[in-house]
C-alpha cells in the first residue's frame, strides 16, 4: 500500500471502524440465537436496526466516497494488483449502498429480527399462519432492495439474482440451472438403487446428550480447536460466526432421536471456522480489505461439507472413532465399525436438510432455489408456500412433510430475509469434490491420510491451496485455479456413485 498518512492509509483507518461495528454486529446475533431471552427480541431488533443504519451510513456517505476517490486517484502503474482488486470491490460495494434507502436498510434489520423471532416460536409450535405475515414483510422489504440496487449492478440481473450477488459474486439462474441440471437427472437413479437395497441400521441408538457433547469436544480438539480463540455454544440452528480477526464462534444442537446430529453438525460448523481462521487476515493488503474475506458462500460450504461428509461421514474417520463411542455408550449398538459407517451414512431421503444425507442433499436446495423464485419473482402467495413445498418435495424426494416444521418452516434462512443464500450450500457440494479430487491427486487417497490420523495434512493443503485465495477471484474462478478445470457437477457424481457402490456393496 501507500505510505503513511496518505488516502490509503486514511480509508484503512475508516475500514478498521466499519469493521468494529460489524463485528459488534455480529455478537448481538451470536448472542440472540444463544442465550438472550425471548423477551429481549424487539430491544434486539432496534440495537441491530441502530448498528445497520450507522453501518449503512459509513460505507455510503458522502466522506467514504470522498475518500475511496482519493485512494484510486493514488494508483499508478506502479500500484499492486492487490491495491486494484481491494478498490474495484470497494467501489462496487459503494455503488450497492448508495442505492439503498437508509430507512429501508432500519426496516429490514428490525423485520430480520423480529422475523428470526417469529419463526422460533412458529416453529416450535408448528404454526406457520403465525409467522407468514413476517415472511410477507421480508419478500416486500427484499423486493425492494433488489429494486434499489438494480441500477449499480454491472449487468441486468433479476430480483432473486441481484439478492444472491453477496453470497455467490457473479452467479446467475441460468449457470445454477446448467450445474444443477445433472444432478436432477442422475440422482434420483441413485435413489432408486439405494431405495432398493437393504435398508440401513435404524438410528434408534440412545445418545445421551452428555455423551453427545463429549464427543463433539474430543472432534474439535483433534481438529485444531484453540478454546483461547473459539468457543462453542449450543443454538436452534447451528452456525458459525467470526465476531473478530481472533474470535471465532460456532453452535450446534442435539436432536431428539439423532445420535450423530450434533457430531455431524459440529464437523460441518468447524469447517466453516477452519476457513475463516485460514483467510488471510494479515498483511497490508488484506484485513479489513476486502481481500481478506471469504470468497463466496460456495467456497464457504465446501469448506464446512469437507469436513463433515469428506472426512467425518468416511469409513477411515468410521473405524477410528467407533471405539470412542462405544467407550462413551458402554456398549456397541452399532456391531462395529462398519455398522457405525453405516450409521453416519443413512441411505434414504429424509425431510430435514440439515440431517439429509449426501444423495439426497442437493434436491432439497433444489427445492428452495426455486420456491425463492416463486416467492420473489412468481408471486406465489406466502400462504401457499407450505402446499408448494410439500408438493415439489413429492416430486422431489418421494416425501410428504407431516407437519411445517418438518417443511417450509424448518430453515432460519427465510425468517432473516437471505434470498438467494440456498444455492451456495449445493454449490459446495460440487466445489468440494473437485477440489478433493485434486487434493487426492497431489497427496493421495484423503482416507488413507484420515485412517493414520493425518488430518493435519488436509489442513495444511486446503491452508495452502484454497484459503489465502479470499476475494481474489470468484468461486468459479477459484475452482478453475485450483483444480484447472471450470466448475461442474461431474465430480460430485462420480463421488456419490463410487460411494453408493461401497456403501451397498458392504451392506
Amino acid at each position: 500500500m501507500a505510505e503513511v498518512g496518505s488516502a490509503h492509509q486514511r480509508l484503512r483507518d475508516h475500514l478498521h471502524q466499519t469493521r468494529l461495528l460489524g463485528s459488534i454486529s455480529s455478537a448481538l446475533y451470536y448472542d440472540q440465537n444463544t442465550v438472550m431471552p425471548a423477551a429481549g427480541a424487539s430491544w434486539r431488533g432496534e440495537q441491530l436496526a441502530l448498528l445497520a443504519t450507522q453501518l449503512h451510513q459509513r460505507q455510503s456517505s458522502d466522506a467514504y466516497t470522498d475518500l475511496l476517490a482519493a485512494a484510486e486517484a493514488e494508483i499508478d502503474p506502479e500500484s499492486s494488483e492487490a491495491s486494484r482488486r481491494n478498490l474495484a470491490l470497494l467501489r462496487l460495494e459503494l455503488e450497492r449502498q448508495r442505492c439503498l434507502d437508509p430507512t429501508l436498510v432500519a426496516q429490514l434489520a428490525k423485520a430480520q429480527s423480529r422475523g428470526n423471532a417469529l419463526w422460533q416460536e412458529a416453529r416450535r409450535r408448528n404454526d406457520f399462519p403465525s409467522f407468514a405475515p413476517a415472511l410477507a414483510e421480508l419478500i416486500a422489504l427484499r423486493r425492494e432492495e433488489a429494486s434499489q440496487l438494480a441500477t449499480a449492478e454491472p449487468i441486468p440481473r433479476s430480483p432473486w439474482e441481484t439478492l444472491a450477488q453477496p453470497f455467490e459474486p457473479e452467479i446467475s439462474k441460468a449457470r445454477l440451472r446448467e450445474l444443477f441440471q445433472p444432478l436432477q437427472q442422475r440422482i434420483p437413479a441413485l435413489l432408486e438403487r439405494v431405495n432398493g437395497a437393504p435398508p440401513s441400521p435404524p438410528e434408534v441408538v440412545a445418545l445421551p446428550e452428555s455423551i453427545q457433547e463429549d464427543l463433539c469436544s474430543q472432534l474439535l480438539d483433534s481438529w485444531g480447536y484453540d478454546p483461547a480463540r473459539c468457543q462453542r455454544s449450543r443454538s436452534p440452528h447451528p452456525f458459525s460466526c467470526t465476531v473478530g480477526p481472533d474470535d471465532f464462534r460456532i453452535t450446534t444442537r442435539v436432536v431428539e432421536g439423532q445420535p450423530f446430529s450434533a457430531f455431524l453438525a459440529t464437523a460441518h460448523e468447524w469447517g466453516h471456522s477452519l476457513y475463516e481462521q485460514g483467510l488471510p487476515r494479515h498483511g497490508d493488503h488484506y484485513f479489513p480489505w476486502p481481500l481478506g474475506e471469504a470468497t463466496s458462500m460456495g467456497v464457504h460450504e465446501s469448506q464446512s461439507l469437507f469436513w463433515e461428509c469428506r472426512v467425518a461421514r468416511g469409513q477411515a474417520f468410521a473405524a477410528r472413532w467407533q471405539p470412542r463411542f462405544v467407550q462413551a455408550l458402554g456398549t456397541d449398538p452399532w456391531g462395529g465399525a462398519h455398522g457405525f459407517w453405516r450409521g453416519l451414512n443413512p441411505l434414504r431421503p429424509g425431510l430435514i436438510r440439515v440431517e439429509a444425507d449426501e444423495l439426497s442433499y442437493t434436491l432439497h436446495i433444489v427445492l428452495r432455489f426455486e420456491l425463492e423464485q416463486a416467492l420473489l419473482e412468481e408471486e406465489l402467495p406466502v400462504l401457499e408456500l407450505p402446499a408448494a413445498w410439500n408438493r415439489r418435495m413429492v416430486e422431489l424426494l418421494g416425501l410428504t412433510p407431516p407437519n411445517d416444521r418438518e417443511g417450509c418452516l424448518q430453515d432460519i434462512h427465510w425468517a432473516e430475509g437471505l434470498f438467494g443464500y440456498f444455492p451456495s450450500y449445493a454449490l459446495g457440494h460440487l466445489i468440494s469434490a473437485q477440489v478433493s479430487e485434486t487434493m487426492e491427486a497431489q497427496l493421495g487417497p484423503i482416507e488413507n491420510l484420515v485412517a493414520s490420523g493425518e488430518e493435519a495434512r488436509l489442513r495444511g493443503w486446503l491452508n495452502q491451496q484454497v484459503w489465502p485465495l479470499g476475494r481474489s477471484v470468484t468461486g468459479d474462478q477459484l475452482v478453475e485455479r485450483v483444480s484447472g478445470a471450470p466448475l461442474s457437477a461431474e465430480p460430485f457424481l462420480r463421488y456419490l456413485e463410487e460411494k453408493v457402490n461401497r456403501l451397498l456393496a458392504e451392506a
